[in-house]
């Protein structure tokens, strides 16, 4: 089968497109700049030059492919054009659904379990918290991903952790270590007994896989190995890792520090990943979060951002 993927030279991208390959599918990826392409190429998948805004591009792409995993984003534009950013998504999502209409062909878009934070244990089952703005226009993504599930599309929703670590992250973790060497200390909120679940990114490629190759038109899957791991235990990691203390904040002190990261440090998140890891056969291999920070995946390098 031959995969068009949007994000694919991104970090969560250059994994899955290692897993398609390394199992016999093709890869065609989209690349905006040519330092992108080039990646792409080295991993031997094929490469299409355009950008989310390239409508007809992506039609063309879609039509020589046996599906899509949308994992491509405007993140560096979300500071500036937050709602522009998200009609943009809602365009590319129409536009890909629409040119999969009746064909069976799977159509993952990427999401996250943070939108089902409000919940004790969220599960796969469970609806995003519409009222929370921080999360909402994700939520009205997916839902238009899954609207295409009564069209003839194998749509599906992937709801990946707020982390998936390893090797050469710039997410949410690596933001977190970048601001403790700037600032001397790893902040966390209140007693940090709020959760995040967290997984390895070769752990969500194969997931990837897994549900294009299998996964049920309409379904919602979650990437998630470790279900609750303590904010606190986290900054404490990063913390002696780095050789600064974790150190408590308030909610309102340490959006001012991290910005939308803080917003999500600020999230109870417990998230099950049982009926995917049943559905699938889906089961994560890879070390977990805090060895990963303790054995060094992370340098607090990358150029920090609030997003």
């Amino acid at each position: 089968m031959k995969a068009f993927i949007t994000g694919a030279s991104g970090f969560i991208g250059q994994a899955v497109v290692k897993e398609f390959l390394g199992h016999g599918h093709q890869v065609l990826g989209l690349a905006r700049t040519e330092e992108s392409a080039e990646k792409l190429r080295n991993l031997g998948a094929e490469v299409q030059r355009g950008t989310l805004d390239d409508l007809d591009i992506l039609r063309q792409c879609i039509a020589s492919s046996d599906g899509v995993i949308h994992l491509g984003f405007k993140h560096d534009e979300l500071a500036t054009d937050f709602l522009r950013v998200w009609e943009d998504d809602r365009k590319v999502v129409t536009a890909v659904g629409e040119a999969l209409e009746h064909s069976g062909k799977p159509f993952i878009n990427a999401s996250g379990t943070l939108i089902v934070s409000h919940a004790a244990k969220a599960t796969e089952a469970d609806m995003p918290d519409m009222s929370n703005p921080q999360f909402s226009h994700r939520a009205q993504s997916d839902k238009l991903v899954l609207s295409f599930a009564e069209k003839g599309v194998r749509a599906q929703v992937l709801r990946l952790a707020p982390t998936n670590h390893g090797e050469g992250d710039r997410g949410f973790i690596n933001i977190i270590a970048s601001k403790a060497r700037e600032i001397g200390y790893a902040p966390y909120i209140a007693e940090g007994s709020n959760h995040w679940p967290a997984v390895h990114r070769l752990d969500t490629a194969r997931l990837y896989r897994l549900a294009f190759e299998s996964g049920k038109a309409g379904a919602v899957y979650h990437s998630v190995a470790e279900e609750a791991i303590q904010t606190r235990e986290i900054a404490e990691a990063i913390g002696k890792k780095f050789g600064v203390p974790a150190v408590s904040k308030t909610k309102e002190e340490v959006i001012d520090l991290l910005g939308f990261v803080g917003h999500a440090l600020a999230a109870d998140n417990i998230v099950s990943s049982e009926k995917t890891r049943k559905e699938l056969s889906w089961v994560p291999t890879q070390r977990g979060l805090i060895a990963d920070i303790e054995a060094g995946a992370y340098t607090g390098e990358s150029k920090y951002s609030k997003f």
